[in-house]
């Protein structure tokens, strides 16, 4: 069960992150965008499901649960100002991924759909 849901979170957290690149490859029928303008309202949740679910199964696939905590941190980059303690260092751990929001988020989109099968 944890599995399936880290899978679409997985896949919903790869469509935010990795949405300017997806559009690219989409051209003029906007289907991600669609997409992620229906997921934004729960951006929050998807970042918290992406750190929370991979702790709790961290031993199989850790490389992957990784990458889907890292993309967590990421989508939960406007949510730091409320923890206080941690501010400095999560704003900073974001600010150095930043660079690979997207080939994070496509990462997550493949491995997500790979989890599916």
């Amino acid at each position: 069960m944890i599995g399936l849901l880290l899978t679409i979170a997985n896949i919903t957290g790869g469509i935010l992150l990795g949405l300017a690149t997806l559009d690219k490859w989409d051209g003029e029928s906007n289907f991600f965008n669609k997409i992620a303008s229906a997921l934004l309202p729960f951006q929050s949740v998807i970042g918290g499901a992406l750190i929370v679910l991979p702790i709790l199964v961290f031993w199989s696939g850790w490389i992957f649960n990784i990458l889907s905590i890292l993309g967590g941190i990421l989508l939960l980059t406007h949510m730091f100002s409320k923890v206080p303690s941690l501010e400095a260092g999560l704003r900073n751990l974001s600010a150095k991924l930043m660079p690979f929001k997207a080939v994070i988020g496509i990462i997550l989109l493949i491995v997500g759909i790979i989890r599916l099968f």
